[in-house]
């Protein structure tokens, strides 16, 4: 059965079927049962492989869940919390814009649903606003943006962090515009700014931030994160670093 097992590549199903068929003769199973249970092993370890390599494709920056997440101190009202989390706004192909002051926990709120998204079968990319400028660059060359950014635009969802942070390149604008664009109506994006969306002329030049902007709110759901900075609220009170040994 075992090699049998390896030639049909169904490794979690032979990695577990010495312990079920002991467990399946000692309890004098039925046969359909021992075979649904073995099934049922290969099935969840398919699952959960298929998981940590989407996981390991989105390329987060950090690893932050929602269980490290207080949703009591975030700003964002939990009731819009509740219902992103629900992630029905990402199969009806709609956008998120999370902006606010630096520190008020935007890239953490955005990861965290990007990693729920991965964890319910949907597939993830996360971006720096940098890096889609980046891949401009990379693919002007051989003139294949198009083809790169709808390769990117294959996911359920992409993320693109951290934008205001700084002006942004003509190569940025130019592959933030052409992600927004490919994705419009047919993928989401979800979006953590400094500067509101209405503010983007501020990064870009204003027609290109009209165009992108226009795109990016048509469906889309705002959240406006205020307070002071989580990170230095805990540096202030001496969280940010383990205590040292005396």
């Amino acid at each position: 059965m075992l090699r049998l097992a390896r030639r049909l590549r169904m490794p979690y199903l032979r990695a577990h079927a010495p312990e079920v068929l002991a467990t399946a003769r000692a309890q004098r199973w039925d046969p359909a049962e021992a075979l649904r249970v073995l099934l049922a092993e290969e099935i969840a370890g398919r699952d959960e492989a298929t998981i940590r390599a989407r996981r390991k494709k989105a390329g987060f920056p950090a690893g932050k869940t929602f269980s490290v997440w207080d949703e009591q101190a975030s700003s964002i009202p939990q009731a819009s919390q509740h219902a992103l989390r629900t992630l029905e706004w990402v199969d009806r192909h709609e956008n998120l814009c999370v902006c606010g002051p630096s520190g008020t926990g935007k890239s953490h709120f955005c990861e965290a649903l990007g990693q729920a998204a991965i964890d319910s079968g949907r597939s993830v990319v996360w971006f720096a606003i940098d890096e889609l400028g980046a891949l401009v660059r990379r693919h002007r060359a051989d003139d294949s943006i198009t083809k790169a950014i709808a390769r990117l635009t294959r996911v359920d969802l992409v993320i693109v962090d951290d934008i205001g942070m700084l002006p942004i390149g003509a190569d940025a604008a130019e592959g933030f515009y052409r992600l927004v664009d490919a994705a419009y109506e047919h993928r989401s994006l979800a979006v953590s700014s400094n500067l509101h969306p209405s503010g983007f002329d501020e990064l870009m030049p204003k027609t290109l931030a009209t165009a992108t902007v226009d795109r990016l709110l048509h469906h889309a759901h705002i959240c406006l994160t205020e307070g002071d900075s989580f990170r230095l609220s805990e540096a202030t009170a001496g969280k940010g670093v383990k205590p040292l040994a005396t």
